[in-house]
């Protein structure tokens, strides 16, 4: 074998490296966990950094990767080409494709993305010094790559995506709902927890109507009424906070405070003739029923409130919402000694129960991990009605989503218990 021959092996062996090197560290950057490289760049990680830099120019990056893996491997193929003519004539054509194939395919393809896949974090850490010079060196060749790439691009009506644009946002929490489903079991993550996170996410599509207290079941206190009758009503009330109405249930002129009410009738021993009740209680905190969970969040926590009554686009009360509500929609039911304890699901037998038709369907769906649509009605009775278009009598049973609905109970024109049959199981 003479020199020439060696040297041209030598330089088929180290780019085919180059070309593993490339390969590898394309599967590597793009494949690592974008959420633990962040937590290693906080925790003072340099080479974690680099990758997130190279990472953050994305097109950049993988232009030059491409690049230059393509240059090697056309590079290997021609001195292959090249070296098999002069020793077999015209057939070292064929000898060179199939050979150059074969080894490309195997030590420059698959072993380095195999390895990359199986360790992406610590393939991404080793080759990112290396890539960054690499990077800036073909940063001219790239350049004009990506204009080619983006003339076409437009050509067919395709334009850069903002950064900033709502399809980004959204593509950003349909990958951290992908996260969470994914590795919630490899990573021991209940389920309760898993819709505490999905949760936290829908917190600016869930509207206010969808969680409050309905008026109905509001308890409310008549400010006409004897001093004594509301001292009485107020301190013997499960709630803290109760609205106060005048002359119509729904002209609420203020909110009483269990606390304030105590503190101003102790120091009067039984005497409340002087007891003015207007004095003692707080302006009325009104919010529209179509406020998002997020937003209301934020206002309670900037005006230091805990209640908020809810009104439609005509003003007309609606129900009410606490702090407490909001936060039982993200962690669950938070009981005291003092909560009035409301039977909602029966759960019979697997995938077969009976609901109180009040139950949110975002409480059932929690409850039994479910996945009923909530974009049309809240509770569970509005759901049978919005999808049986009637208002249905005891006895009727519906069938859709692949579940059967049974109307055990009515009050007037109120779903108030039925029973759910999942027919999928």
């Amino acid at each position: 074998m003479d020199l020439e021959t060696i040297l041209s092996l030598s330089a088929i062996v180290l780019l085919l490296v180059l070309s593993g090197f490339f390969s590898g560290s394309e599967t590597a950057l793009t494949g690592a966990s974008r959420a633990r490289l962040h937590q290693m760049e906080q925790s003072g990680d340099k080479r974690a950094s680099i990758v997130n830099r190279l990472r953050a120019r994305h097109t950049k990056l993988i232009s030059a990767i491409l690049l230059g893996n393509n240059l090697v491997n056309i590079l290997a193929s021609a001195l292959a080409t090249s070296m098999l003519i002069s020793l077999f004539g015209e057939i070292g054509v064929a000898y060179a494709t199939l050979i150059m194939t074969a080894l490309v395919l195997i030590f420059a393809e698959v072993l380095p993305k195999t390895y990359a896949l199986r360790r992406p974090i610590r393939v991404a850490r080793f080759v990112a010094p290396i890539l960054r010079p690499a990077v800036f060196v073909l940063s001219p060749f790239v350049l004009g790559v990506n204009a080619v790439v983006d003339v076409t691009l437009r050509m067919f009506g395709i334009g850069q995506q903002e950064e900033g644009s709502d399809t980004a946002t959204d593509a950003a929490q349909d990958e951290l709902r992908g996260a969470i489903d994914l590795h919630s079991e490899d990573a021991g993550v209940i389920m309760h927890e898993k819709y505490m996170l999905g949760t936290i996410l829908d917190m600016d599509e869930v509207v206010l109507n969808e969680i409050m207290i309905h008026r109905k079941n509001v308890e409310t206190v008549d400010a006409s009424k004897p001093i004594q009758d509301i001292i009485n009503q107020v301190l013997t009330s499960p709630y803290t906070r109760l609205p106060m109405w005048r002359d119509d249930p729904e002209n609420i002129v203020s909110v009483i405070h269990a606390k304030d009410l105590l503190r101003a009738v102790i120091p009067l021993h039984g005497d409340y003739t002087d007891l003015k009740i207007e004095d003692i209680s707080s302006e009325p905190y009104f919010v529209p029923e179509t406020t998002t969970l997020r937003n209301q969040l934020n206002a309670f926590l900037e005006r230091h409130a805990h209640f908020a009554l809810v009104v439609d686009e005509y003003g007309a009360l609606m129900g009410l919402v606490t702090l407490e509500d909001i936060l039982e929609e993200i962690v669950g039911d938070i009981s005291d000694e003092h909560d009035v304890e409301v039977p909602g699901v029966q759960i019979l037998q697997e995938g077969r129960i009976i609901s109180r038709g009040a139950v949110t369907i975002r409480d059932l769906n929690r409850k039994c991990n479910w996945s009923l649509p909530d974009e049309e009605a809240a509770t569970i009775a509005g759901l049978v009605i919005h999808e049986a278009k009637i208002i249905p009598e005891e006895g009727q049973a519906f069938t859709f989503y692949g579940f059967k609905f049974e109307i055990l109970k009515k009050e007037r024109n109120q779903i108030t218990e039925l029973r759910i049959t999942n027919l999928q199981i």
